[in-house]
């Protein structure tokens, strides 16, 4: 096989899966991950496909980030509610972390000036912290999106593999009963992944216009969830369904 045809053959498979691993692109095309690695280096810089930890991921039909603008504004007295909640479940001495999404903004900038150690992937939300002499902040640095003014990619993901905390806070595009927790890119979903599996309690905040929502990517099924904190527009029947599930929700 030519090296061109390879080229071709790695994006038509990254593209028909969404992503692929160096292993199983090796495997497919017969040659090492060495080459496997190189050639997906090659193919990013020329915007056929997206490198990711371990692999790739299809740039064909990622979703653009809203940018944060946008997000701040959008419910924003529901995600100001949610906030405050989240923030009663904070306890002094706690190793918390908080994505980037902008209910978490909000509760970085209520959060109280207690000891408290806050590992984040948010650019607004480290600022908005900086001056709380109490709370040490943690940054992971990464890529940055400029949209979303939050590092993603490799070295987001080998940053938050060094760390373990009491409680996750975060937000997602969507919430579906059936198809679980979903954001609008690969890269967003691979960090929410990785925040999850190292935190001993999951906090989802989400308003209820996010609930029915399937985006592009899944993050994580709802099991994986113990206690989402949405606003009182949540459906009765929706929120019994989801206790069913043994997650504990509240609306406020």
């Amino acid at each position: 096989m030519l090296v061109a045809e390879r080229y071709e053959k790695i994006v038509q498979l990254v593209n028909e899966k969404g992503s692929m691993r160096v292993s199983e692109l090796s495997e497919l095309c017969e040659v090492t991950e060495e080459t496997i690695r190189r050639d997906l280096d090659r193919l990013e810089e020329a915007g056929r496909l997206r490198r990711s930890h371990g692999g790739a991921v299809s740039v064909k039909d990622q979703q653009p980030e809203i940018p944060y603008f946008v997000r701040e504004i959008a419910n924003m007295e529901e995600k100001r509610r949610i906030a405050s909640e989240a923030v009663k479940h904070i306890e002094h001495g706690e190793r918390i972390l908080l994505d980037a999404s902008t209910t978490a903004w909000y509760m970085a900038s209520i959060l109280p000036d207690i000891p408290l150690t806050v590992l984040t992937n948010s650019i607004k939300v480290a600022t908005e912290l900086a001056s709380k002499e109490k709370i040490q902040v943690i940054s992971t640095g990464g890529i940055l999106a400029q949209r979303s003014l939050s590092f993603v990619g490799p070295l987001t993901e080998r940053s938050l593999d060094a760390y373990y905390v009491n409680k996750l806070f975060f937000s997602c595009k969507g919430v579906h009963l059936g198809r679980g927790i979903s954001e609008s890119n690969e890269l967003q979903a691979t960090v929410k992944r990785k925040m999850i599996g190292i935190a001993d309690r999951v906090y989802l905040l989400a308003d209820a216009s996010k609930f029915g929502i399937q985006a592009f990517t899944h993050v994580a099924e709802l099991s994986e969830v113990d206690h989402l904190i949405t606003d009182k527009r949540a459906s009765a029947p929706l929120i019994e369904l989801l206790e069913e599930r043994s997650i504990e929700v509240s609306a406020v």
